[in-house]
């Protein structure tokens, strides 16, 4: 008898774990400058990878909800030139950027360790990383 309420303390225990006790970004985290440092493509066949790029295009995002590029987020690409402008969620997960074809034209974003990533809708998956300077 002593063992069940061990057991029925142990199954409650693991339900009590979820996926939202993962720790949510703060705005210490994400305000600020990022760089890209990696690129994600993959071919169709879901052997893709992050691979480095040498690229000065950056992120900034600005504690009042806004984000500046000196790159165009439109696409994923590792040149800078056509700056972007737009506003991000922490909430959602989202970036929407300003003057795209599609609008609007919104971008998914994570923080995984010391690395923002950046997701593209694309028909294969590809990504950016950024480092925080």
């Amino acid at each position: 008898m002593k063992n069940l309420g061990v057991y029925i303390v142990m199954v409650f225990s693991l339900f009590a774990c979820s996926d939202d006790d993962k720790a949510k970004i703060t705005d210490a985290e994400l305000i600020g400058t990022w760089k890209l440092s990696q690129v994600y493509m993959d071919p169709g066949d879901g052997s893709g990878d992050f691979t480095n790029v040498d690229s000065e295009k950056t992120i900034t995002f600005l504690s009042e909800g806004t984000i500046n590029s000196n790159a165009d987020l439109c696409g994923i690409s590792s040149e800078i030139g056509q700056p972007s402008t737009g506003t991000f969620s922490e909430t959602e997960m989202t970036i929407t950027v300003q003057d795209c074809d599609v609008s609007p034209f919104e971008l998914l974003f994570e923080i995984e360790g010391n690395h923002l990533i950046v997701s593209y809708f694309c028909i294969e998956a590809c990504q950016e990383k950024y480092v925080k300077l």
